[in-house]
């Protein structure tokens, strides 16, 4: 069983920076993609961002291009999501997704399959 595991959530100031981790760990997992999505209580949850493990290739919902940055250490098999200029309306619970299958779009929920228990992300104005 593939179990991601997030860390690095908390509360900051609008204006301020923090950076998401998320090791996904089971036997034999080969990641294809991993990518971090959020959700806020009441609501749909949201892509944010994803990358070609292999290729590097990254996406981003528009909101947050130009601020976040997602990135991977191949060697320590770890995600992480850089936040900088965070707003109120990032205020989330985050989570890690991944896959070890091919897909053609990385950017919605349904094809990932591996998914963590989710960070909390307060930013307050």
């Amino acid at each position: 069983q593939v179990q991601p595991v997030e860390s690095g959530g908390g509360s900051v100031q609008a204006g301020g920076s923090l950076r998401l981790s998320c090791v996904a760990s089971g036997r034999t997992f080969s990641a294809y993609a991993m990518g971090w999505f959020r959700q806020v209580p009441g609501e749909a949850r949201e892509f944010v961002a994803s990358i070609h493990w292999n290729l590097g290739n990254t996406y981003y919902t528009d909101s947050v291009k130009g601020r976040f940055t997602i990135s991977r250490d191949n060697a320590k098999s770890t995600l992480y999501l850089q936040m900088n200029n965070l707003r109120p309306e990032d205020t989330a619970r985050y989570y890690c997704a991944a896959t070890s299958h091919f897909r053609s779009i990385l950017t919605t929920e349904p094809n990932f399959d591996y998914w963590g228990q989710g960070t909390q992300v307060i930013v307050s104005s």
